[in-house]
């Protein structure tokens, strides 16, 4: 029977069980694996390198009474923070407190960032099926109607990567995230075509989320990752620059990506949708200024590329709902970005609903549920 789905968050987040390692990863790498300690003011984080600070998880967590003045990176603890930011099926009670019908669900990136820039290959390896592993079989087997898991693409080359998306596919992921370029590479080039021609072919749902780590992967890099990690970011950082999506964007739209592989599916996850106007009209400005002599043999306008092939994700932005137009109402999905801390669980749902006010029906429908369950094939 077909499912009725009325409202869908298009980024949520997990955090990892505490016994994630031990269950999932192969024991001969149980000395290298992340260790659950305790954070500098007594809570629980994850420290990726012996020696470095621990990674606390209070930003990246939820629980009851949670206020804005609750945020920051540590002093809290595994046993007071929702199940559900752990384990699927305490995470269906908290979306029915929340009004949400289902999630799609993306990895945390600090862990992902120490496996994926440590400099031993079957570490590395190992670490991301790990954690894919545990994501799908795991927590999202409590119900993969509700609970859409992406996986998370290694950062060993094309080869490798097409193997991995092609075993997501086949495992019953609904897309995958590339943290990097496919190929490694610092920008997007030809060397990543192979993995889009197979992405196109095969209908996988490519996701960028945030923006792109790039630099390869040499000798210590995992040590300087893992303490990067740990470095609590500041107001800068945290509530900065929104749009570091949009150079990855632009670069796959002027490189004529998209000219080769016309039906590839992209979606920028949690980078806001109100800047997409602008972006727009500056690229296509500077593509009617400068197609002459850089050659561009780009066969349609650069926004719309972005209209045919890209959906991004947004929170909770009044300005994006009032320029929805501008953006594209068939490529906006709304989201919570549950348990991170710019969410604002039991509230969500409210919250939304304010955004909406005088929107037609249509389309508030079509951006807090029909696209994702077009763009995902839910049923």
């Amino acid at each position: 029977m077909a499912r009725n789905y009325h409202v869908i968050s298009a980024d949520g987040h997990v955090i990892e069980a505490p016994d994630i390692w031990e269950r999932f990863l192969p024991k001969k790498f149980h000395d290298r694996a992340p260790k659950l300690v305790k954070d500098s003011e007594g809570g629980d984080g994850w420290q990726y390198e012996p020696g470095t600070p621990a990674a606390g998880i209070r930003n990246v967590s939820m629980w009851p009474g949670r206020s804005y003045d609750d945020n920051g990176w540590v002093g809290v603890k595994y046993d007071q923070i929702n199940p559900g930011c752990f384990t699927g099926k305490d995470r269906l009670d908290e979306q029915d407190l929340d009004g949400v019908d289902a999630e799609v669900i993306f990895p945390p990136q600090r862990t992902i960032r120490y496996f994926m820039f440590n400099e031993d290959d079957d570490f590395h390896q190992a670490g991301i099926e790990a954690y894919n592993t545990w994501l799908y079989d795991d927590f999202c087997s409590a119900d993969h109607g509700r609970l859409i898991g992406i996986a998370q693409m290694p950062n060993l080359g094309v080869k490798n990567n097409i193997l991995a998306m092609k075993q997501a596919k086949a495992h019953g992921y609904k897309g995958v995230i590339c943290s990097t370029w496919p190929s490694g590479n610092d920008q997007v080039s030809v060397a990543d075509d192979p993995f889009w021609a197979e992405a196109e072919a095969e209908g996988v749902i490519v996701h960028l989320h945030a923006g792109l780590h790039t630099g390869a992967r040499v000798k210590g890099s995992g040590k300087a990752t893992a303490k990067d990690a740990a470095r609590p970011a500041g107001l800068a950082q945290m509530g900065g620059g929104i749009a570091q999506i949009s150079q990855p964007i632009a670069d796959l739209i002027m490189s004529e990506t998209f000219d080769r592989f016309p039906a590839l599916k992209m979606a920028g996850v949690e980078v806001g949708a109100g800047w997409i106007p602008a972006f727009l009209e500056h690229m296509d400005d500077h593509y009617f200024r400068n197609r002459k002599w850089t050659k561009t043999t780009l066969k349609m306008l650069p926004s719309e590329y972005f209209h045919r092939n890209w959906m991004v994700t947004f929170i909770r932005e009044h300005f994006a709902i009032r320029n929805r137009h501008a953006i594209g109402v068939k490529n906006m999905m709304w989201s919570t970005d549950y348990p991170h801390h710019r969410c604002d669980w039991p509230n969500d749902r409210q919250l939304m609903e304010e955004m909406f006010v005088n929107v037609p029906a249509d389309e508030k429908k079509a951006i807090i549920c029909d696209n994702a369950v077009e763009f995902y094939g839910l049923s």
